[in-house]
């Protein structure tokens, strides 16, 4: 299971869908007050997320790889963490709430499986 690119990789294109889609909700339902405050902190986050699935892949080592990874694994995670929030602060519906609760268990998912792969390959090439 070689890659050329890290956008190849199944997790990059879950992830993206899931950072878009978190763009998508912050520019229609968080309000202009919080530009500088929540709005910024979950773009980043979910940003946070493809960008270290890249540079891990960039590392071309196995443990640094598996590391970023576990970086993408927290970012995702204080991702859905904003997006609770801006639950709680009616920014977003439940209905959202749960359809992008769905979107994080599917990248979780991911993350997890990328992560059990790259152990493997790292104690097949010992």
């Amino acid at each position: 299971m070689a890659f050329q690119n890290f956008y190849d990789l199944d997790v990059y294109k879950k992830c993206r869908v899931f950072r878009k889609e978190v763009s998508n909700i912050v520019k229609k339902h968080f309000p202009a007050h919080e530009r500088y405050l929540i709005t910024a902190q979950i773009l980043d986050s979910s940003r946070s997320v493809t960008a270290n699935i890249s540079e891990g892949h960039g590392r071309f080592h196995y443990q640094e790889n598996i590391q970023f990874c576990r970086i993408a694994r927290g970012s995702l995670s204080e991702t859905l963490e904003h997006l609770v929030t801006a639950f709680d602060e009616n920014y977003i519906t439940n209905e959202i709430l749960e359809k992008m609760k769905k979107q994080y268990d599917d990248c979780l998912y991911s993350l997890k499986s990328y992560i059990a792969y790259l152990k493997r390959k790292k104690k097949e090439d010992k």
